[in-house]
């Protein structure tokens, strides 16, 4: 019995993605195409691997049982060919991370465009999302988390600035007319801007701290949006007067440089680390990876 390298292929990546059209886009190829390649695959094995329904496709007992056993099988052949990948002068091949929306707007801009214009024969793709995903699970080689939200079994290098803080502003006309609170405790009588997480959580409280005193304040306000997909209209909304906002400082930055936004509570603003790359510590590194790597490491210690 012999079964296609490119057929097992693709019904890991179906079975991992849980569905043909959300493993089309994650490798970039076609529903149709991989869905002939399951048939042919089920066909020559004489059993159904995927149940298929028109909400899910989910692994069978038989699909389950070859995907443990195929998963990391597949795994090491693509580390094998990796090896060839090293004698060649410059990487090639495809890298996808899955990093956060601050990290994709705040910390990739300085990295990917010299990173590929060094490397021409990468490919890079990058998932920006704020669900906390096993970076393997979701098809990724690696990705760009606070320290907070690392995952274990994970090497961890820095990326991005080391330290960042959270700002709090508001409209110079916002602040004039209703008065620029000293205290954060003065926020719960101004009207404030919140995002919510996926998983319903709003983005409160908000922390200050000065001299050793932690304040936390649980405000209300007329707007809540989605962190990160829609932060930009939060942005806008306070631009616009509607009320205070409270994110990272350098996505305020550009504004506090036009005057558009004006700085409020400084000296109470929260210092956090900044972000790390991390992929997994126990399997070959493939060479696009490592070249990232390489290239995040050489651009924080500039010789």
């Amino acid at each position: 019995m012999k079964a296609d390298l490119s057929d097992l292929n693709a019904f890991v990546a179906v079975a991992r993605a849980g569905g043909f059209r959300e493993a089309a886009r994650a490798s970039g190829g076609s529903a149709s195409f991989l869905s002939e390649a399951v048939r042919r695959l089920e066909a020559e094995l004489g059993v159904r691997l995927l149940n298929r329904t028109t909400r899910s496709v989910v692994p069978t007992e038989a699909g389950k049982g070859l995907l443990e056993r195929l998963g990391p099988a597949l795994t090491e052949v693509e580390a094998a060919l990796d090896v060839v990948n090293r004698f060649r002068d410059s990487p090639a091949g495809s890298l996808r991370l899955n990093v956060p929306v601050s990290a994709a707007r705040l910390v990739l801009p300085a990295i990917v465009p010299p990173f590929l214009a060094a490397y021409p024969d990468i490919r890079l793709e990058i998932v920006a999302e704020e669900n906390f995903v096993d970076v393997l699970a979701a098809g990724c080689d690696a990705g760009i988390r606070y320290d907070e939200r690392l995952e274990q079994d994970m090497i961890a290098i820095p990326i991005g600035p080391r330290q960042q803080r959270f700002a709090t502003a508001a409209s110079p006309s916002y602040l004039d007319r209703r008065g620029r609170p000293q205290h954060p405790s003065e926020l719960l009588d101004h009207a404030c801007l919140l995002g919510r997480f996926d998983s319903g959580a709003l983005t409160t409280p908000w922390e200050y701290e000065r001299d050793g005193e932690v304040v936390r304040v649980e405000p209300s306000g007329p707007l809540i949006v989605k962190v990160g997909g829609a932060t930009d209209l939060s942005v806008d909304a306070a631009i616009a007067g509607t009320g205070v906002i409270s994110i990272f400082e350098d996505w305020l930055r550009p504004h506090f440089d036009s005057g558009v936004l004006e700085p409020i509570l400084e000296p109470w603003w929260q210092r956090f680390s900044g972000p790390f790359l991390y992929y997994p510590g126990r399997r070959l590194v493939p060479a696009p990876l490592r070249a990232f790597i390489d290239f995040v490491k050489a651009s924080a210690n500039p010789a």
